[in-house]
């Protein structure tokens, strides 16, 4: 393995100088710097990570723990391109993740013993639930540290714009005529769907249209299936819906396959949003129109959070809402008359 005593040699600088030269210390001009950093490229030399740990009080590592409770984990493309995201930006900063397994649970350890056990930087924590007790005992501790999907915590949170979403679907869906809307929701214990719940009945309320009865469908854990089972109900009501906001893109194509099932055709009549933007929305058919996450501007924002705080090694109590948008693809049309 070559070192830097090996580089000094080579370039005959000291030893001192090649460590500063590497460290990008500023006592060092750039002409020497540009030749130790040429000739270290030459050589492959690699620092030590250790070293480096001891030299800037820092071990480039983030915890990254993922807590919901739907089982789905890191296949829903929400929380995959929330944490690739995140993953992109922290590299660029030179931080490698670690991942806590579920496992830890088996063993009786607390994801923030074992981070602490691990000498992370920072964590990062995407979170359905927020009573889960392992979350906040990482948020009262103190760890630099950045939340994905839940709001009023003490610490920096970082979520889309669920309210405004909510309220979205339900204007445009009005806009288009429609005004027996229902909404086909997430479980109300998980952060995203009791917010998505309160857009679509705040936006209900202002139309002055009403919530009737059996038109607010709990669709549980954001599944296909659970979508599924959710428009059987609907559509088994004396007077169904003649369009539905449902608050996830898996359950809107579970909605949809019922819908298709029953001989209802789609948009014409019965006109489905969704909300996510997966991949997938733009296959289905019809295609999905659905209100958008910007899962790498949320990666963005995290990282840019738990980045500020390392730096002035303090923790930063903050929200940061991410808006959404409306993405207009074939699933909705106006109302006829």
């Amino acid at each position: 393995m070559i070192t830097i005593y090996d580089l000094a040699k080579k370039t005959g600088f000291s030893s001192t100088t090649v460590s500063k030269a590497l460290n990008n210390y500023p006592d060092v001009s750039k002409k020497t710097k540009q030749a130790i950093i040429d000739t270290a490229a030459e050589m492959g030399y690699l620092p030590n990570a250790h070293a480096q740990s001891l030299s800037t009080k820092k071990s480039w590592t983030i915890g990254v723990m993922f807590s919901e409770s739907n089982g789905v984990g890191m296949k829903h493309p929400f929380f995959s391109g929330v944490i690739e995201s995140f993953r992109k930006h922290a590299e660029k900063e030179g931080y490698d993740l670690i991942l806590a397994s579920r496992n830890l649970r088996n063993r009786g350890t607390s994801y923030l013993e074992h981070f602490l056990y691990r000498g992370v930087d920072g964590i990062m924590v995407i979170c359905s639930d927020p009573k889960d007790p392992q979350v906040q005992e990482m948020i009262n501790s103190s760890i630099p540290i950045v939340v994905i999907d839940m709001s009023n915590q003490e610490c920096s949170v970082v979520f889309s714009d669920n309210l405004s979403g909510g309220e979205l679907a339900i204007n445009y869906l009005y806009s288009l005529g429609h005004t027996k809307i229902a909404h086909i929701a997430g479980d109300h214990t998980i952060y995203a769907g009791k917010i998505r719940i309160k857009g679509y009945m705040d936006a209900m309320k202002k139309r002055e249209l009403p919530v009737r009865d059996g038109y607010l469908v709990n669709g549980g854990l954001f599944s296909i299936q659970d979508g599924a089972l959710a428009m059987e109900k609907l559509l088994d009501l004396p007077d169904p819906p003649t369009a539905v906001f449902v608050a996830g893109d898996h359950m809107a194509i579970g909605a949809m396959e019922t819908a298709k099932e029953r001989g209802y055709r789609i948009p014409e009549d019965l006109s489905i949003i969704g909300y996510d933007d997966i991949e997938m929305a733009s296959y289905v058919t019809p295609k999905l129109t659905t209100i958008k996450q910007d899962t790498d501007q949320i990666g963005v924002r995290a990282t840019q959070l738990l980045m500020k705080q390392i730096i002035q090694k303090k923790k930063i109590v903050t929200e940061e809402i991410i808006p959404v948008t409306l993405m207009e693809r074939e699933s909705c049309t106006r109302l006829k008359k």
